[in-house]
């Protein structure tokens, strides 16, 4: 991230290898006889570690959650024929800020920092993925 000079804008959808993602996808939907083994972002290090997930052979139901997964612009629209169904959990505004900002102090920001990250960056690819509900075959309220 660092080395592509993203690290400011961490989140957004073109911070993530799309391309293997939707691989992955595809791979799951279509393989039926072995294991497959995925990805799993760890925060107290800021970093994917791979093959640390496996789905089984014998999973009847795989549940892929992440931010983008219904955007459709560079790449992300290759996601879509993978799933059955998409749902969009749409948060409370408060809450939403209140949850990201204590995430962020918890894995080591300053609450001001953590404050300007979830109003600044935080904000910017959430009104992108609010921007994509529509798209979701169902829309859950939380509050």
């Amino acid at each position: 991230m660092h080395a592509l000079g993203r690290s400011e804008r961490k989140g957004a959808p073109d911070t993530f290898d799309v391309g293997g993602f939707a691989s992955l996808l595809h791979r799951i939907k279509r393989e039926t006889a072995n294991s497959i083994y995925y990805p799993i972002f760890d925060r107290n290090i800021e970093e994917s570690i791979s093959a640390q997930g496996e789905v089984l052979p014998s999973a009847k139901l795989v549940v892929v959650e992440g931010n983008y997964l219904c955007y459709n612009q560079d790449g992300w629209e290759a996601l879509a024929p993978t799933f059955d169904e998409t749902w969009y959990l749409q948060v409370n505004e408060d809450s939403r800020i209140d949850r990201l900002i204590d995430r962020h102090v918890h894995f080591g920001k300053s609450l001001d920092a953590a404050n300007a990250w979830a109003r600044g960056t935080d904000e910017r690819n959430a009104q992108l993925i609010a921007a994509t509900a529509t798209r979701a075959d169902f829309i859950i309220l939380l509050d």
